[in-house]
């Protein structure tokens, strides 16, 4: 219904932005990864997925083209919502995701929130074929890379307006290897409120 909105950024939250897009406020659910692109005040636009429920109507955005056809993909697999989607961009960006499942790295998917062993083993049998292997880079540092989830934690809090020391502060007290981005940006901000 919607395929992207062009606005205002009025709000940023932890996994949510609102975008005021002629004087109307839409709340829109995202990653980390594209909420830590933007600052409030910023003009952007926002690709997006309507899900509809029973009992509510929830838009999903993404600063890319890229995350919106994955988070499509991902929702295509029995079993996984959109919460659970954004949650596995949230740790992962397309490129990196879409290299684990060609590679069948059941334990690297397994990281991400909301996801245990046979939903990772689900995600590989159903998007295998779907997988655009063209634009996979295989870089060894997708496979050990914890010092980019800490960047990207780090450009979470400062998109909350914590100052660049603050944020490296925090991440660094409270940094766990087995803890994916969105874990870590939920106790950085924990330590930073005391």
């Amino acid at each position: 219904m919607f395929e992207y909105l062009k606005g205002t950024v009025a709000d940023i939250l932890i996994d949510k932005i609102i975008v005021e897009v002629n004087g109307i406020g839409y709340r829109i659910h995202s990653t980390i990864h594209s909420v830590s692109q933007i600052k409030k005040g910023d003009a952007i636009t926002v690709y997006t997925h309507l899900v509809v429920r029973e009992d509510e109507l929830s838009l999903y955005g993404f600063m890319s083209i890229e995350e919106l056809d994955m988070f499509q993909k991902l929702i295509s697999v029995s079993k996984i919502g959109p919460k659970v989607a954004s949650g596995i961009l949230s740790a992962y960006t397309p490129n990196k995701l879409s290299a684990y499942i060609l590679s069948k790295d059941i334990s690297a998917l397994s990281k991400a929130p909301g996801v245990g062993k046979k939903t990772a083993e689900r995600i590989i049998l159903e998007l295998k074929d779907k997988v655009d292997k063209t634009n996979v880079v295989y870089d060894y540092t997708l496979f050990n890379d914890d010092h980019k989830d800490d960047d990207e934690a780090v450009q979470a809090l400062m998109a909350l307006g914590y100052s660049k020391l603050e944020s490296e502060k925090a991440v660094e007290a409270v940094r766990d290897m087995s803890l994916g981005t969105e874990d870590v940006i939920k106790r950085a901000l924990k330590w930073l409120m005391k």
